[in-house]
């Protein structure tokens, strides 16, 4: 029987394992972590978002390597839903598209997914944390001490640098001896050293406005927090703003400017600014709060900052306290079946490969996606061996 090592019991890892085991090999699953699918877990607490049903799905990854947009042609939002039907949780779409599980958790997903992988022979090793390669063999640090381990094929599916404490660290950049593109982090907040009158609004929530940068638009919700700004809204433009482009905010995305104009030209009397922006526009306490606070000095017409208020911040939050990381293994390093050049043998797939994608189900699917490409990839290559093994023998 064939063999399979699969480094990382993430999405990308147990979608690999789930693809070889079922068709035969066997399958042995290495993480670092005491138990498997940790970031997984966090994803779904609140409310496990696999993928989305969207018109031009695949415009969401931008401008990417043909591969990754193969691999997700080859399992998208509709083999996402399938998959986890067969897993006997049934999903349902929401109102703007996104796929959860009737459940909304994440862990009788995995519960369900680790019972299959079980039945199918599947082997976990957890607290075995890769730590080199040598002549195509992983390194593990493990509880018994260092050991060395191969096997006919092996899947590297390692994560990227974000949330260090759920596993994924980008430690193997340091020894895989393949040049990885910087990481850099992605679907990230963003520093804003608040003026003391904000303490009243951390936590609160910024609803209805329309965030852009770059070429990148968002009416997403998001948060003011003692840190800065963070949320969904945030989040889709932040690989533009993490680029430089300046990040400005429509507080009336429904109004035009003309409209915003007639609205504040009408007589206030003796109301005050804030209660005429309330009264005129809707404004909210927060809303109102951000306008003081990267506004002023008020021009005479408000009609411009309302419309497109810029907003200054001080760089990206540390990359690990990113959802995702750009960056890591390059698709130039790869095949087309996700085997590294230098390594033959050796597929890599997931969070640790050089691309990033907004959240809403996008990160999720290319994840199963790439696994399963890189799994594929694999029993190809196991196919061909056995082949050029009869043929030796003929």
């Amino acid at each position: 029987m064939k063999t399979a090592l699969i480094v990382g019991a993430g999405p990308a890892g147990l979608m690999a394992a789930d693809v070889l085991s079922a068709a035969g090999v066997a399958v042995t699953v290495a993480d670092a972590m005491p138990s498997v699918g940790r970031k997984f877990l966090m994803a779904g607490k609140s409310g496990l978002n696999l993928t989305k049903v969207s018109g031009d799905f695949a415009a969401a990854y931008g401008a990417v390597d043909g591969k990754l947009l193969r691999a997700v042609d080859g399992f998208g939002p509709q083999d996402v839903i399938e998959w986890a039907n067969a897993l006997g949780q049934p999903t349902f779409v929401g109102s703007t598209g996104r796929v959860f599980p009737e459940v909304m958790k994440a862990s009788p997903l995995l519960r369900a997914w680790m019972t299959r992988l079980g039945q199918n022979g599947v082997e976990v090793r957890t607290r075995w944390r890769a730590s080199g390669i040598s002549n195509s063999a992983i390194q593990f640090e493990t509880p018994d001490g260092p050991l060395s381990q191969g096997a006919d094929v092996v899947v590297l599916a390692m994560g990227g640098a974000s949330w260090r404490r759920l596993g994924s660290d980008g430690a193997w950049a340091q020894w895989l001896l393949v040049e990885s593109a910087g990481f850099q982090p992605a679907n990230v907040g963003f520093q804003v050293d608040w003026s003391p009158h904000m303490r009243d609004h951390f936590s609160a929530p910024v609803k209805g406005t329309r965030l852009a940068a770059g070429p990148l638009v968002s009416r997403g919700d998001w948060v003011i927090s003692e840190r800065g700004i963070e949320g969904g809204g945030i989040y889709s433009v932040s690989s533009a703003v993490r680029d430089g482009a300046e990040l400005v905010v429509d507080f009336c995305p429904d109004l035009s400017e003309s409209e915003v104009q007639n609205r504040l030209a009408k007589p206030r009397g003796k109301a005050s600014l804030s209660n005429h922006l309330r009264k005129r526009l809707g404004l909210d306490p927060v809303k109102i709060a951000l306008l003081n606070e990267f506004g002023r000095p008020f021009p005479s017409d408000l009609t411009a900052l309302i419309k497109k208020l810029p907003v200054r911040h001080q760089g990206p939050r540390p990359i690990d306290e990113a959802i995702s990381v750009a960056g890591g293994v390059p698709f130039d390093a790869l095949t087309d079946q996700f085997m590294l050049h230098q390594m033959p043998g050796i597929f890599c797939a997931g969070e640790m490969l050089d691309w990033e994608a907004p959240t809403g189900g996008y990160l999720l699917t290319a994840c199963f996606a790439t696994g399963r490409a890189a799994a594929l990839g694999a029993l190809a290559y196991l196919g061909d061996q056995a082949a050029a093994e009869m043929s030796k023998g003929a």
